[in-house]
Order: C-alpha cells, then sequence, then structure tokens
C-alpha cells in the first residue's frame, strides 16, 4: 500500500472536473484553469486581469515555485500537496444582477471574506479545529484541540481595471494539505493530513472553499460591501482566533503596540486596545505581526 503522502497519494486535479462542477451560468466562476507549475498564481491572475479577463477566472498550480505571501514572503510547496489557488474578483463595477460596485474602502473585507470561506470549508470537511488569524492566516488543530498551526495564507492584491473601474482584485489561497512534517516551509506550519483531518482530497476540498466564496462575495455585492448588512462581520467574529485575545502587534517602523484585540471594524480593520483604553485600527498593510501577546 502506497504512503498517503506519496505521488501515488496526490492525485492531480482536472480543470474539466471542477469546470463541470463549478462553471454555471449566471454564476460566479466563469472559467477553470489548472497548470503543472508556476512562479505565482496571483502574478498569472493578476496579468490576466489587465488584459481585461473577465471576472470568475480560476487558476489552480499543482506546484508554486515563488508563491507570494504578505509582505514580500514566499509560498512554496511539493508538487499536488496542497491548494495554490487565485480568482480574479470586479468589485468595482456593476456586478451581472445589477449591483452597485462596491466602495474601495470596503476592499479590505475581501481577505476576510476568503478567510471564513476557507476556514468552514476546512473545519466541515476535514474536521479539524480551526480558526482564522487577523488578518490572512488560517490555524489548524487536530479536532479539540486548540488551533495552533498554520495550515494556510490569503493574499488579496488589486489590479487597475483596464475599463477604468475600481480596481480588479486577485485573491490567492495557498493551503498545505497532505505535506509532511519534513516538507513544511517553516516551524510553525502544519498541514491538514497532520493535524489529523479526514480529508485530504483537495478536490472536494478546493469545491467547498470555491462555493463558499461565491455565496459570501454574492452576499458582500448583493449588500455594498457592507459587512453588517451582509452577515460577513458576524460570520467573521465567529471563525476569529484572535478578537477577544491579548496581542503585540509589531510595527514596520520598529514599533510595537501591546493591548486587547476587541473588534474588526467596518473597512476590515483590526481594532486594538492598549492599556491607555484608546482604541487603535490597524490595516494589514500598517502591520508587520500580529502575535500573541505572551
Amino acid at each position: 500500500m502506497s504512503s498517503p503522502y506519496s505521488d501515488l497519494g496526490r492525485p492531480p486535479l482536472s480543470a474539466a472536473s471542477l469546470a463541470r462542477a463549478l462553471v454555471r451560468p449566471g454564476e460566479l466562476w466563469t472559467e477553470v484553469r489548472v497548470v503543472s507549475s508556476t512562479g505565482s498564481t496571483n502574478t498569472d491572475v493578476a496579468a490576466a486581469a489587465a488584459d481585461g479577463a473577465a471576472e470568475g477566472l480560476v487558476l489552480l498550480a499543482e506546484q508554486q515555485v515563488a508563491g507570494k505571501g504578505r509582505l514580500g514572503r514566499t509560498w512554496i510547496s511539493p508538487p499536488r500537496a496542497g491548494l495554490h489557488v487565485s480568482v480574479l474578483l470586479r468589485p468595482g463595477r456593476t456586478d451581472p444582477d445589477g449591483h452597485r460596485p462596491v466602495p474601495p474602502a470596503r476592499y479590505g473585507w475581501l481577505t476576510l471574506l476568503a478567510a471564513v470561506a476557507l476556514r468552514d470549508a476546512v473545519h466541515r470537511l476535514a474536521e479539524v479545529s480551526a480558526a482564522v488569524k487577523w488578518p490572512n492566516d488560517l490555524l489548524v488543530g487536530p479536532a479539540g484541540e486548540p488551533a495552533t498551526g498554520k495550515c494556510a495564507g490569503i493574499l488579496a492584491e488589486m489590479v487597475p481595471d483596464p475599463d477604468g473601474a475600481g480596481p480588479a482584485v486577485v485573491l490567492g489561497i495557498g493551503l498545505n494539505v497532505t505535506l509532511r512534517a519534513d516538507e513544511l516551509p517553516r516551524a510553525d506550519a502544519t498541514s491538514l493530513a497532520l493535524a489529523g483531518g479526514t480529508c485530504a482530497d483537495r478536490d472536494p476540498l478546493l469545491r467547498a472553499l470555491l462555493r463558499g466564496l461565491a455565496d459570501w462575495y454574492g452576499r458582500y455585492r448583493g449588500a455594498g460591501g457592507d459587512p453588517v448588512g451582509s452577515g460577513l462581520a458576524a460570520a467573521y467574529r465567529r471563525v476569529s482566533g484572535t478578537l477577544g485575545s491579548e496581542v503585540r502587534v509589531e510595527l514596520p517602523d520598529g514599533g510595537t503596540l501591546v493591548g486587547r484585540a476587541i473588534d474588526v471594524d467596518d473597512d476590515g480593520r483590526l481594532v486594538v486596545t492598549p492599556a491607555d483604553g484608546r482604541p487603535v485600527p490597524l490595516a494589514a498593510g500598517d502591520v508587520t505581526h500580529v502575535r500573541p501577546a505572551c
């Protein structure tokens, strides 16, 4: 019997099968592409967006050799051991259902929207403990135990719209699925297999993720990007592993801010209350790291 971590236990994804399941008239996903290897799916989709690609493009790479993370970090994984997917969204245009463009100030919620969809898909299918670390990480652990290992990251990038509308957004997601311990990129990372996940099949995980993304994006567009009216703010608070905890925020200038993470505001910024009691809103671009205060 082959090891679950062998190449035989890491079957390829089928673009045709995924397209049959996910591409439907009038729905969000319009095209599914699968490539064997690329530098960064975000870079590739950003280029497609600049060339006028339609909203709903999905690009998956069986392997990324220069995947992007926040602040110039990289995300590299063995072939077929994880999900490396980027999608193209155009919230700055009126959509086919007549929903008006979303104000760019609300674009910050798209990373959190993806985090909610990813967390729920992983928790439901793999049956692991899962929580979202603001702004863009998914933490997991064995069922019934704290979610402490980084299993996924999300990166949102804005691309100018060639037709002059609000910027397009490329959402990239990297999820460790069957990586073993010696394949992990960092000491605090893990994978669904290592966390005891009951599902390590990338196909159903991807389908659940993309369906969840489409559902939440539809609600977000229908509410004009309003996180409260769409229900997204409440959903994020439900799955957050950051809110309510004491955190140490490392800032780009080398300074730090220590306090309690009390909420996420209407623009998706983390609100931290330090010892002096004055809440401080922090956008993702304003911080280098958010860590437990202890």
